[in-house]
């Protein structure tokens, strides 16, 4: 089993190109079926969570071509099933976006019910809502999303909370239904965006992604197209603590700045100088951050999946700092590895309270998630001595060469999988 070996203390001091963003690319992959035709996906990110996206697709006849690490050919002309394997399913969470592509394609899709990081309850109930309102027959069997549907209609479909899955997912079914959809309460998630774009570039007509209210005109066919994903918005996020948590210089590249803006203000609360510019931003950190609040929300609010990692940085803050967790609600569990680290932090229900030591110290730690896990490899970055990280295949799920790019950074971290190689890293860094 890999691990992350970390000694910490070092500032971050370089330059970071961030990859694709993996949330929208499981999306955009999934709608690339919608097409008969051949069509070419830019700036995939070469993460775990792709690839197995791209193999469950493959098992089911659509024709995948790697052109680079970075881009896909996608044909599913020969597509010969509209029903999913459980084995690639149970592994992310996002595979039900194969709901929504099949459904809105070809009138039927069985897809098992999904996998993930177990970050807390994420019902599907809006997105078979709204599979329904469409006109499609909607049932859960033997473990299985069944539906089926002898043609699709445009409906008005309100979302009683936001959520960016059935969003996703009701927009793809959408899009090749008769008439017109109106999708309100919609989630307005940089990744949302992306992958409606994608689409009108195949040929749907899709109006209002990016705000509350998404208008879809169904069209008979969609065609062949060439698309590059937008930037990994938590994947910048991520460096960006990064250089927070170490007090070091970073400056992120190939990032849309508009996207970054609720992770910016908070960085600027906490006492980090951020300089944009266009398609990058520079953190500097110098002295001790302060403690500042922060609650998760819809975008454009602060993102759930960029929690973790203020949490780490504000570990080390001045003060005492409240962590509000609004959308999934077993969020948490990485606290226990943080206080083993010396964090003091205190967790009731939905609620943080994190009072800042002056330094954290190295210990043998777990990685509960993928975005919890990337936090706690910041915390081993920052901490005084040596971290070891298990279970870093959660990490590995979306984060591309993360402890690579970490490396030319200035951070000492090697992936390690023997007591031999973590002995070899000790004395090299002793």
């Amino acid at each position: 089993m890999e691990q992350y070996i970390i000694k910490g203390g070092n500032p971050l001091v370089g330059e970071v190109d961030i990859n694709g963003a993996k949330n929208a690319a499981l999306g955009i992959l999934a709608a690339a079926i919608m097409t008969d035709s051949t069509v070419l996906i830019e700036n995939l990110p070469d993460v775990n969570d792709i690839n197995v996206m791209l193999e469950a697709m493959s098992q089911i006849g659509v024709k995948v071509e790697r052109v680079t690490s970075h881009a896909a050919l996608i044909s599913s002309k020969g597509i010969n099933g509209v029903s999913v394997d459980y084995e690639y399913i149970k592994k992310i969470r996002a595979s039900y976006y194969l709901l929504g592509a099949l459904l809105g394609k070809y009138k039927e899709a069985e897809v098992p019910l999904p996998g993930g990081c177990n970050i807390g309850s994420r019902p599907i109930d809006l997105h078979l809502k709204g599979f329904r309102a469409l006109g499609a027959e909607v049932s859960i069997r033997n473990g299985s999303i069944c539906a089926k549907a002898e043609h699709l209609h445009g409906a008005h479909i309100f979302l009683d909370t936001v959520s960016v899955g059935a969003t996703i997912n009701i927009m793809m079914a959408a899009c090749m239904a008769e008439g017109r959809t109106i999708i309100e309460n919609a989630a307005r998630e940089p990744h949302v965006v992306d992958v409606a774009n994608f689409l009108s570039s195949m040929g749907a007509n899709i109006r209002g992604a990016g705000t509350d209210v998404i208008r879809i005109r169904g069209v008979e066919r969609l065609h062949s197209t060439e698309y590059s994903i937008i930037p990994d918005q938590i994947e910048a996020g991520t460096y960006m603590f990064a250089a927070a948590a170490t007090h070091g210089d970073v400056l992120v590249k190939n990032l849309i700045p508009k996207h970054m803006e609720a992770i910016s203000a908070k960085l600027i609360e906490m006492g980090c100088q951020v300089d944009t510019f266009d398609n990058a931003i520079r953190i500097s950190c110098k002295g001790r951050l302060n403690g500042t609040n922060v609650k998760t929300l819809p975008y454009p609010g602060y993102p759930t999946d960029m929690q973790p990692q203020i949490s780490v940085a504000l570990s080390m803050a001045q003060g005492t700092s409240i962590v509000t967790e609004s959308i999934f609600e077993n969020r948490f569990k990485y606290m226990d590895e943080l206080a083993r680290m010396g964090a003091m932090v205190k967790v009731e229900g939905n609620t943080a309270i994190i009072t800042g030591v002056d330094a954290l110290t190295g210990a043998r730690i777990s990685a509960p998630d993928l975005r919890a896990g990337a936090a706690l490899v910041l915390a081993g970055l920052a901490a005084e001595g040596i971290t070891v990280i298990d279970d870093i295949s959660y990490i590995q799920r979306g984060y591309e060469n993360f402890d690579g790019k970490l490396r030319e950074l200035g951070a000492q971290i090697e992936r390690i999988s023997t007591e031999k190689e973590a002995q070899k890293f000790r004395l090299k860094v002793s």
